[in-house]
């Protein structure tokens, strides 16, 4: 699977600006290309509270309708980052677009601190079958908790897709846990972030990834934009599950308890059955 990876600099409260920038990625790529992936919020980039209303629109408004144009005319899938406006409730969202239309909508269940008071949460996880392969979304602070990739792998998730929108100085902090969240449910992880300075001083970090399932770093960008040309091949998911898996093998709901020793040790003691 050919997948292009459009890591660019947005601008926020520009919905314009950024959507004839994803335009023209979209039509730029190979035609092999099955699929583009854009950084968090691209459409609109963060909104101020204050310019949220105006800036976010409906699933249906005309922004994302020129994307699924697009998609439809390349015969391409796009999975591109939004403010949504749900009948006045606003939402980071993330949506999976195909030639068909929406294939996938995720809403960022785990807000970050200039997400609070801006962006409500979402409350679910969801994973759709698309080309062959099953994926799942997250969005940029989700990933470094590890059990929001946990629930998509739980929900059958091979290919897990993180549209980022990560700023200096946490850039390691996403490349490790991009790597990890890959290695411990054994599927491949394809993160795509911002670059350059955006409203407030804030300095994206860049390093758009792809990790395979056994959590191999198979292509890292650097802090530059660019639109970059990555394969997956769907048999390492075969090869990586073939000997142990994990979603198998793991024991979540073993009793415990925390054991107190006079001498301040703590341990923590799970009874045999």
């Amino acid at each position: 699977m050919k997948v292009e990876l459009a890591q660019l600099a947005g601008r926020d409260n520009d919905t314009a600006y950024n959507l004839e920038r994803a335009l023209k990625a979209m039509a730029a790529c190979a035609a092999d290309t099955q699929l583009i992936v854009f950084p968090e919020t691209h459409l609109m980039g963060f909104p101020t509270l204050e310019a949220l209303a105006e800036t976010a629109e409906p699933l249906d408004g005309p922004t994302v309708s020129a994307i699924q144009a697009a998609a439809r005319e390349r015969n391409i899938a796009v999975v591109i980052g939004m403010a949504e406006n749900d009948n006045g409730r606003f939402y980071n969202t993330t949506l999976l677009i195909t030639p068909e239309g929406i294939a996938l909508k995720y809403r960022k269940t785990h807000l970050w601190a200039s997400d609070r008071g801006v962006f409500e949460a979402g409350d679910r996880y969801a994973t759709c079958e698309w080309n062959g392969v099953r994926v799942g979304l997250l969005i940029c602070y989700d990933i470094e908790f590890p059990e929001t990739a946990r629930a998509l792998a739980q929900l059958g998730a091979e290919l897990l897709i993180v549209t980022n929108g990560n700023m200096d100085p946490y850039g390691p902090t996403h490349r490790t846990a991009i790597m990890a969240r890959a290695q411990e449910n054994q599927a491949f992880a394809l993160m795509v972030n911002r670059v350059e300075e955006g409203d407030g001083g804030l300095v994206f970090a860049g390093g758009s990834a792809l990790v395979d399932p056994l959590g191999t770093l198979l292509f890292e960008a650097g802090r530059e934009e660019g639109q970059f040309a990555v394969e997956l091949d769907l048999n390492q998911l075969t090869a990586a599950r073939q000997d142990y898996r994990y979603l198998d093998d793991q024991r979540l709901r073993l009793p415990g308890e925390i054991v107190e020793h006079a001498c301040g040790l703590r341990e923590l003691m799970i009874p045999s059955r």
